[in-house]
């Protein structure tokens, strides 16, 4: 079976990265909002994939994808450069916590790892990409503080417990839930997943439903509109 994933726009190699693309960084990717993004920061990039799509949404943004695993981060890179938005796409291999900047970003997106002091897999490179600690979240969302504009936007998807968890520790830094789209498989399930959008300017949060299939292996008007400018088959 092939690694290549083929976009409209792009095309983004999996090999050498534990985590293939999946629903939520796509999700993430195509709903996250900012009218004036000069600088956006991917934090956890894996291959790239939310990077490319944010560079096709925001033509006049610079990304720069940070990525700890050394073989994502490689493959990040060769995705990037192999692309028709190379010339804005950047990639760090390195931890967050290490990752520094000479200017501050208008947008900070993160599909990160959620699997709170669980048990770690045993295949060491998921591990590194699922798996985290309480301490981890806590350097994130220090990190994304020092780094993002005073009006900027930080956002991510998360499951319901872990995505509540970091909301309360941006809560400490100043940073307030704006926006929630909770993600739903369909209407008779329950949200699985929030993608969160924190900001310092305490307005009233949005909160919002969206949901994947209308049937089973029949996804909905709302998502396939909304990766129709993704996705082949749309």
């Amino acid at each position: 079976m092939s690694s290549i994933f083929k976009f409209k726009k792009f095309e983004v190699d999996q090999s050498g990265c534990a985590m293939k693309i999946n629903t939520d960084g796509v999700l993430l990717a195509a709903l996250v909002e900012n009218e004036s993004c000069v600088n956006i920061l991917d934090v956890g990039t894996g291959t790239g994939v939310i990077a490319l799509m944010l560079a096709q949404r925001f033509p006049s943004a610079n990304i720069h994808a940070v990525e700890i695993d050394e073989g994502a981060a490689t493959t990040a890179a060769r995705n990037f450069q192999l692309s028709i938005f190379n010339d804005r796409l950047k990639v760090s291999h390195t931890a967050i916590e290490q990752f520094n900047h000479p200017q501050q970003f208008e947008l900070i997106v993160s599909n990160p790892p959620y699997f709170v002091n669980d048990l770690r897999n045993a295949e060491f490179k998921k591990g590194i990409a699922r798996h985290t600690d309480d301490e981890f979240f806590k350097a994130l969302i220090a990190k994304v503080s020092e780094l993002l504009k005073p009006d900027g936007s930080f956002w991510f998807i998360l499951p319901v417990k872990q995505a509540a968890s970091l909301i309360a520790e941006a809560e400490l830094y100043g940073l307030k839930v704006a926006k929630k789209i909770q993600l739903h498989s369909d209407q008779t399930k329950p949200p699985f997943r929030w993608i969160v959008r924190l900001n310092r300017f305490g307005n009233e949060t949005e909160n919002e439903h969206f949901y994947i299939y209308e049937a089973e292996k029949v996804y909905t008007e709302a998502y396939k509109a909304l990766l129709k400018d993704f996705f082949l088959g749309y």
